[in-house]
């Protein structure tokens, strides 16, 4: 018998052996750069969210095959295929894109760039809506497929408002808030859009819609006029798309390969995948040189700590972040920053902890600003630093505003049969309760304490643009704008993306224009080893729900909290 359980133990024990053997073998497989072979066509898949910050690494082939790619990885391949010999094409194939329209645009720059090598760039879709036609327009022959269909039919919002729900189920959101234009989470506080909503909602879509008319129209070589026009006639056929103009051709997947075949007068068709192909070291083509430059993502909601757990890595956590920023400033090898901001803000104390960490960091080394699809109320505080800030023409920029909310749960604990009693000794000592609704005194005090933290984030952006806050405040009130209005208003100082960002900290840090730098990505990619070894927090069980969760259900919200935060969600579809 004993000698039955000692098998049993031993075979247990060689059996996890051997996972923990190929757990390291596919790890070490998954970080060696493949084989590029000479004439080949990269396949550039642009998918899903596009990220800033790197997601965690699972060395698995499953995992990798669908893992997301970051800005900054379709930035580097694009640089990388323009300067390898070994690369003579580029197929794009943009599918089921879910991000802003500020990372189209970095994208779309970086198309443009790659362009310039002079090998042709081509683009196929399937299934297309309008982002990923925006972003095809940037090739030089398109591509549909005979039998699809182009869902190219202009821009909505839609705002979801959940106060009637909240109402049969007892929740009250109690709110106070600073600037007209900061209508706090009326998500849940209201059934429509408020007058100043409505404002706004259509300033932006008429500004996204003016770009992406303008864009349209000169990749297709049509008027303006013709490109709306053929919008309202939206969405199409493929033969509907082709006769009007918006594709070059209908054609499946391998006739595409095989034009470009032909063009380039190729033997055969040697096809290299984007995750591969990421895996390529910039250094191994000439493309860095030895100055460094720190390129640190704040991507997600503002969060006082919290933050790295297994499927909630996108907030931004101050004690983290800070930490971050310190051991960046304190390492010699680092000559400039660029701090990469994509966040609609969070808790109004922690944004300030950052701001904090990231101007004295400003002082030590050369910073930068570069802003991605949101750098909005505390997202746009951390950034008021005074060093040069760059956003895309749709980066959402400003909501320059503050709010207290907190949850009334009385109603619904009456109809689960809950009830509380409290006892207290101070007059306000029951004004973050959950229990208790605010009353006219605690409103009052509430209010004033929002006026004051308001005029501090005024006076905090008019002294880091160098203006009086009498100029700031009509461009504040918790207004978002587009990085192109945020540029015409002064909130920020140039347009432009990520080659933007490097050219002013060369700047900045006396680096030629021409020599060569390493970008330096901060925090860099995780494995699931390092998050095994040093996390213990659970995986979020659904990508929306950890999404909606790191917005709104932080544990300052839940407790009563003051925010510099986006009052909503904007997606432009």
């Amino acid at each position: 018998m004993k000698k039955f359980l000692l098998g049993i133990v031993v075979g247990l024990l060689m059996t996890a052996l051997t996972a923990v053997v190929l757990f390291f073998v596919f790890l070490r497989l998954g970080r060696r750069p493949p084989h590029i072979p000479d004439a080949s066509i990269l396949v550039l898949r642009v998918e899903g969210e596009l990220p800033e910050a790197p997601p965690m690494e699972i060395p698995l082939p499953t995992f990798q095959r669908t893992q997301a790619t970051t800005v900054l990885e379709h930035w580097d391949m694009l640089r990388k295929a323009a300067a390898d010999s070994r690369i003579r094409a580029v197929l794009l194939m943009p599918e089921g894109l879910r991000t802003g329209w500020a990372k189209l645009q970095q994208i779309r720059e970086s198309l443009e760039q790659f362009k310039k090598s002079g090998k042709p760039l081509y683009a196929w879709l399937r299934r297309p809506g309008t982002r990923e036609y925006y972003l095809a327009t940037a090739a030089e022959r398109l591509y549909l497929g005979p039998e699809d269909f182009l869902d190219f039919k202009g821009l909505r919002v839609e705002l979801m408002y959940l106060k009637k729900t909240l109402d049969k189920i007892g929740v009250d959101v109690e709110v106070a808030a600073a600037g007209k234009y900061k209508d706090a989470p009326d998500m849940f506080t209201r059934t429509s859009m408020s007058p100043e909503t409505r404002e706004v909602m259509n300033s932006i879509l008429d500004e996204t819609y003016r770009h992406l008319v303008e864009a349209v129209a000169a990749a297709r070589k049509q008027r303006p006029d013709d490109v709306r026009a053929a919008i309202d006639a939206g969405p199409f056929t493929a033969a509907q798309a082709r006769a009007k103009g918006l594709v070059d051709g209908l054609q499946y997947e391998d006739q595409v390969f095989e034009e470009i075949r032909n063009r380039l007068k190729l033997a055969e068709t040697r096809k290299v995948a984007s995750r591969d192909y990421r895996r390529i070291p910039p250094e191994s083509l000439g493309l860095e040189g030895r100055s460094r430059i720190a390129l640190v993502v704040a991507e997600g909601a503002i969060v006082r700590s919290g933050g790295d757990g297994f499927g909630m890595e996108g907030l931004v956590s101050a004690e983290e972040f800070t930490r971050l920023l310190r051991e960046i400033a304190g390492d010699g090898r680092i000559r400039g920053v660029i701090v990469r901001v994509d966040s609609p803000g969070g808790d109004g104390a922690a944004s300030d902890e950052i701001w904090r960490e990231m101007s004295l960091l400003g002082r030590k080394k050369p910073l930068v600003i570069s802003m991605s699809d949101a750098a909005a109320s505390g997202g746009y505080y951390i950034a008021a630093t005074g060093d040069p800030i760059v956003a895309y023409p749709g980066t959402l920029t400003g909501s320059i505003g503050v709010f207290y909310g907190k949850l009334n749960l009385r109603q619904l604990y009456d109809k689960l049969g809950i009830t509380k009693e409290i006892l207290k000794r101070g007059r306000f000592a029951a004004i973050d309760s959950d229990y208790a609704p605010l009353g006219p005194e605690e409103r009052a005090k509430l209010a004033a304490a929002v006026q004051d933290f308001y005029k501090s984030f005024v006076a905090r952006v008019a002294e880091s643009r160098k203006r009086k806050a009498g100029e700031i405040e009509p461009l504040a009130q918790g207004r978002v704008w587009l990085g192109s209005q945020a540029r015409q208003n002064g909130l920020i100082d140039h347009l432009g993306g990520l080659d933007r960002a490097i050219e002013l900290v060369k700047q900045k840090a006396g680096i030629p224009a021409a020599e060569k730098i390493r970008l330096v990505s901060y925090p860099p990619r995780r494995t699931i080893l390092d998050w095994a070894l040093g996390q213990t927090q659970l995986a979020a069980p659904d990508a929306r729900l950890a999404a909606f969760l790191r917005r709104y259900a932080t544990r300052s919200w839940l407790e009563g909290g003051v925010f510099r935060m986006m009052p909503y969600g904007i997606e432009v579809r």
